[in-house]
Parts: C-alpha cells; structure tokens; sequence
C-alpha cells in the first residue's frame, strides 16, 4: 500500500502509465508496445515504477531502444520519480497476446 497516495490515485497513475507506454513504437511494427501485448504488468509505489515486458523474440535488437523510449515517455509523469524496466520472458510473447488494433493493424487473423 501506497504512504502518499490512495488506491485510486495509483490506479489513475498506472492508467497515465499505460498511456504514456503507447507512444512507445515497435519501429520494425510500427504499433506500440502496449497494443503489441509487450507490457506485462505495472507496479508503481510512491513514485518508484517498475514495468515488466517482454520482447517478440529473445533475441530482439530493439531491446535498448524501445527501453530508452520508455524511459523518455515516463519523464512526463510527475508522479514517477525512479523507472526500472525489467524484461521477462515468462510467459513467453505470443500472437494472442495482441490487443484486436494491433491484429488488424498487422494483417493477423
């Protein structure tokens, strides 16, 4: 539980968080990461936030890259002081994991 803010405020700041995540684009997809299935789970406590995601693939150059953007997005939060993102690759990254946008957008049945 959250000493400087409620529960609602913290819902309402991971919600900003998500959103900010979505200006974050896959350049080699050209959909963001959140659509893409990527954000696994958002943990934020007094302004330290840890993001979990994943890649495509294990081996995805774009690792950094998409890391520092997410990195940029998250300095337009005031609430978020410290970021760490952590990549996991458990539960492994799959088709299914696309939001329905992302699916047509890419031409997935």
């Amino acid at each position: 539980m959250s000493a400087l803010y409620t529960e609602e405020e913290v819902a309402k700041i991971k919600d900003r968080i998500l959103e900010a995540l979505e200006m974050v684009i896959d350049p080699e997809l050209g959909i963001d990461i959140v659509n893409l299935g990527l954000v696994y789970e958002i943990r934020f406590d007094d302004g330290e936030t840890e993001i979990d995601m994943t890649l495509t693939t294990m081996g995805c150059p774009l690792a950094d890259l998409l890391t520092d953007q997410i990195y940029d997005v998250m300095r337009d939060i005031p609430e978020v002081t410290n970021v760490e993102v952590k990549l996991v690759w458990t539960p492994a990254w799959s088709v299914e994991k696309m939001s329905r946008y992302a699916r047509i957008a890419l031409g997935i049945r």
